[in-house]
């Protein structure tokens, strides 16, 4: 059949149809078309290029270099909370600036280069946090983040996570569960993640790397011991997409809880974040100056 045959079928059955029916006495309903004929389709947003970030510190690549994640970010504000005014309290901008803190404090004590995955209010997928690091051959890895507790205001305190396939806690569950969809929050549809290629990257992620991570969060809470507040189960794993690098050190540092007054407190201020910045750097100095004597 020819286009052109084609396109005589598809002008003229439909009008032959229809002179057919009215003569007949039959009507057929038309749309009166406008707003409520609009058709809305949800598109899928392809994720944004991976752009590896500007390493600060030594320019030296013998030196260690630590990347830095401030979860969040873009359409997805992480958690929520309100202050004293009823204005809103997000993750991703309590998180940037405690990020940037750290940073700041590690810069200025020298010896250390740092690379953050964000510097902005952008969006950086699940999956390109840890391969920034890995791309850049990172030697560890730690991502920042603040909780909520819904309308419970009374949860408080800072937790630390590892890398685990079996989650240490039914809270501990729920977080990687609300964490590892950041993506489809922001409207971003990875392929090829499967579960299949996920559960091997945990499984055969060398033991080494999670003996490195999990000497780390050790360290993080021995350095707050007295200067954070910690939740009273503050050691915890799960299976956190972030954290899936099988050759870089993770931790995920969960700061407080925005929705918990004292917590919020703490990381709105200069002072407080200040208090969490030279804790984790601490850490972060005292990881590599045990790394340097094996």
């Amino acid at each position: 059949m020819s286009i052109r045959t084609l396109l005589l079928l598809v002008i003229f059955v439909p009008a032959l149809v229809l002179g057919g029916a009215k003569a007949l006495g039959f009507s057929i309903p038309v749309p009166q078309w406008g707003r409520d004929y609009v058709m809305r389709f949800l598109l899928e947003v392809p994720p944004p290029p991976l752009e590896l970030p500007g390493i600060e510190g030594p320019d030296d690549p013998s030196r260690p270099l630590v990347v830095l994640d401030a979860g969040h970010g873009g359409r997805d504000p992480g958690s929520i909370g309100r202050d004293a005014e009823g204005r809103d309290v997000l993750e991703k901008e309590i998180v940037l600036a405690l990020t940037l803190a750290v940073r700041d404090e590690l810069l200025r004590g020298g010896g250390i280069r740092v690379a953050l995955t964000r510097d902005d209010d952008t969006i950086v997928t699940l999956a390109q946090r840890p391969e920034i690091a890995r791309q850049l051959g990172a030697d560890l890895f730690l991502s920042i983040h603040a909780d909520s507790a819904g309308e419970r205001g009374d949860v408080a305190g800072a937790s630390i996570y590892t890398l685990s396939t079996e989650a240490s806690s039914e809270a501990a569950a729920r977080f990687a569960e609300r964490e590892n969809a950041a993506d489809r929050l922001n409207g971003i549809i990875i392929e090829g993640q499967s579960e299949e290629v996920s559960a091997i990257l945990v499984e055969l992620s060398q033991q080494r790397t999670q003996d490195d991570a999990t000497e780390f969060a050790s360290l993080i809470a021995r350095e707050g011991e007295g200067a954070v507040r910690f939740h009273p189960q503050p050691r915890r794993s799960a299976e956190l997409a972030v954290l899936r690098a099988p050759d870089v050190p993770g931790v995920l540092f969960e700061s407080g809880f925005v929705t918990n007054e004292a917590d919020r407190a703490r990381l709105m201020t200069e002072e407080g974040r200040r208090e969490y910045a030279r804790v984790l750097a601490q850490a972060i100095r005292v990881y590599f100056a045990r790394q340097s004597n094996r």
